[in-house]
C-alpha cells in the first residue's frame, strides 16, 4: 500500500516565485472572501510603485525641533514668550502607527472645503477603524479618491463624499467595489 501525504522533494512552489518575489505562508479565509482579499492585494501592489506614495522610514532616527510653552494667537497680537517647553518630534507626534502609516500626495480639488489642498500631503493610517465623517481613502472600482466617508445609520447606505460643491456624492451599491485603505489622520499644507 502506498502512502500518501508527507514531504515530496522539490515539491511545491519555489521561493520568491510569487509577483512579490518573496517566500508565502499558507492563511486561511473565507471562501467567500477570496475575491476580496486578492483585490486588495492587487491594489495594495499598484500604488506601492507611485511617485505620489511615501511609506515612513522604520529606521529613521528620531528628529526634534523646538517646541516653545506658548501658543500663538489666531486674532490679536500678544508678546512672544521665549521659553523652550520641550522639543517635538514630529514623527512621534504625527505617526501613531507606524507598521500601518503611509503618505500620499493629493491631486485635484474635491476636498478643498475640507482644507485638503491640490499638492498637500495627507497621513493616513491603515489601523484606525473608518467611522461615518472620516476621511478616508479609498479604492472605489479600482480608482484612488480622497473623500469623506458617510453612513446613515438606520438605513445602513453607505457613501463617499467630496468637500466641493462640483462633486456630487457617490453611493456605494452592492456593485460598487469599495476597498478602504485607511483613515487621513493629518494634512501637511504648504502655502
Amino acid at each position: 500500500m502506498a502512502s500518501r501525504g508527507g514531504a515530496r522533494p522539490g515539491a511545491g512552489r519555489k521561493p520568491g516565485s510569487n509577483s512579490y518575489g518573496e517566500s508565502t505562508v499558507p492563511v486561511r479565509i473565507p471562501r467567500s472572501q477570496v475575491p476580496t482579499i486578492q483585490h486588495w492585494l492587487e491594489t495594495l501592489k499598484r500604488p506601492m510603485n507611485s511617485p505620489s506614495l511615501h511609506l515612513p522610514d522604520p529606521k529613521a532616527p528620531p528628529q526634534s525641533w523646538p517646541l516653545f510653552q506658548a501658543r500663538i494667537p489666531a486674532g490679536f497680537p500678544s508678546p512672544a514668550d521665549d521659553d523652550l517647553d520641550d522639543a517635538i518630534d514630529l514623527n512621534t507626534h504625527l505617526v501613531r502607527h507606524p507598521a500601518a502609516t503611509f503618505f500620499l500626495r493629493v491631486q485635484g480639488e474635491s476636498m478643498t472645503g475640507a482644507g485638503i489642498q491640490d499638492g498637500d500631503l495627507v497621513i493616513v493610517d491603515r489601523a484606525e477603524e473608518p467611522r461615518a465623517g472620516s476621511v478616508v481613502v479609498a479604492a472605489l472600482d479600482g480608482e484612488l479618491t480622497l473623500k469623506f466617508l458617510q453612513r446613515d445609520s438606520s438605513t445602513q447606505h453607505v457613501w463617499l463624499e467630496s468637500a466641493h460643491p462640483d462633486y456630487p456624492p457617490r453611493a456605494i451599491t452592492a456593485e460598487t467595489d469599495l476597498v478602504i485603505w485607511g483613515v487621513v489622520t493629518h494634512v501637511v499644507h504648504a502655502f
